[in-house]
């Protein structure tokens, strides 16, 4: 009875030996490789929006699939996912699983808030709603385009930045 290593050379059996130990070292690098975060509630009205939201992980090195407010962010490595988070964030979007801006807490009588993702009159219209659920809200000059817009009133920033939070959206307030 002939044996494999009687009739292949010895050069051969080291070729294939070191082929097959390749293979399987680049099937166990792919299968640990990606990483992926869903974030939820992220604001998303229309096609400006989900570019918006694509553009923002896209920068960051990883891929979005967009299933209407739902944001699956898939990378390279978890840490690449998370950065791909913060761009979102950094953005003007916001959404459970997202990192949350930090904002003090403060009593004030007006604020300014930028960076808000407010490309359509959609946009505008959440971010009304959401100012007006913020008590001590009296006013806003929110515009589509604006990258940054005035809230007036006797408000919580923390509240104020809850609301806006709630409502899909990030942005700093000053």
């Amino acid at each position: 009875m002939w044996v494999w290593r009687d009739i292949m050379p010895l050069t051969m059996r080291k070729l294939s030996m070191t082929l097959v130990g390749a293979a399987l070292a680049a099937i166990t690098l792919t299968a640990q490789a990606e990483s992926s975060l869903t974030i939820t509630g992220v604001h998303n009205c229309c096609k400006g929006c989900a570019n918006g939201i694509e553009k923002a992980i896209t920068k960051a090195g990883a891929t979005a699939a967009i299933d209407g407010e739902t944001v699956k962010i898939t990378a390279a490595s978890e840490a690449d996912a998370k950065k791909a988070a913060e761009s979102l964030v950094a953005a003007g979007y916001y959404g459970k699983g997202a990192p949350a801006p930090a904002v003090a807490d403060a009593k004030v009588t007006s604020a300014s808030v930028g960076g808000v993702h407010l490309c359509c009159g959609k946009c505008v219209t959440a971010v009304e709603k959401a100012l007006k659920s913020v008590a001590g809200v009296t006013g806003h000059t929110a515009a589509k385009g604006a990258e940054a817009f005035t809230v007036s009133g006797d408000f919580s920033t923390k509240a104020l930045a809850e609301a806006l939070n709630g409502a899909g959206f990030s942005g700093s307030i000053k």
